[in-house]
């Protein structure tokens, strides 16, 4: 069985992300994601930059999001960010969002990004970097 990889990051409600009903705006939720992923890439070595320095970028092509109960003001929110391994070349990522004062699941969900090079052009062979990364660890021997 392969190995869980994942990251836990804490994030702090902010008052410019609720909305007039003082529930935090859906699209906040991706950008909570995306906090994740970055958490994610700075604790196991394959951030933004890592990925950049090997001449690649990784755009979101899917968001997936099921909202569960609405997080407010001031609450502080915990983003679990879990790395599905796939044979293919994309990047595949799930999220639990919890709050922190209660631990009560919030939101759930699921983003893929795929791989191209500078000039855009669609990388469809799992570039080495990830390979070797997959290896170092445990995902693949």
């Amino acid at each position: 069985m392969s190995p869980v990889i994942s990251s836990r990051k804490e994030i702090q409600v902010r008052f410019s992300e609720v909305d007039s009903l003082r529930m935090v705006w859906h699209g906040y939720y991706l950008q909570y994601f995306e906090d994740g992923r970055e958490d994610f890439g700075k604790e196991h070595g394959l951030g933004y930059l890592d990925v950049y320095a090997n001449g690649l970028v990784i755009p979101l092509v899917r968001a997936e999001l099921d909202y569960k109960k609405p997080l407010a003001y001031g609450d502080t929110a915990i983003v679990e960010t879990r790395f599905i391994d796939s044979p293919a070349s994309k990047l595949i990522f799930e999220y639990s969002i919890y709050r922190a004062t209660n631990n009560e699941l919030v939101c759930t969900g699921r983003t893929i990004q795929v791989f191209l090079n500078t000039e855009g052009e669609l990388q469809l062979n799992c570039p080495d970097f990830l390979l070797s990364w997959k290896k170092a660890v445990g995902l693949s021997s």
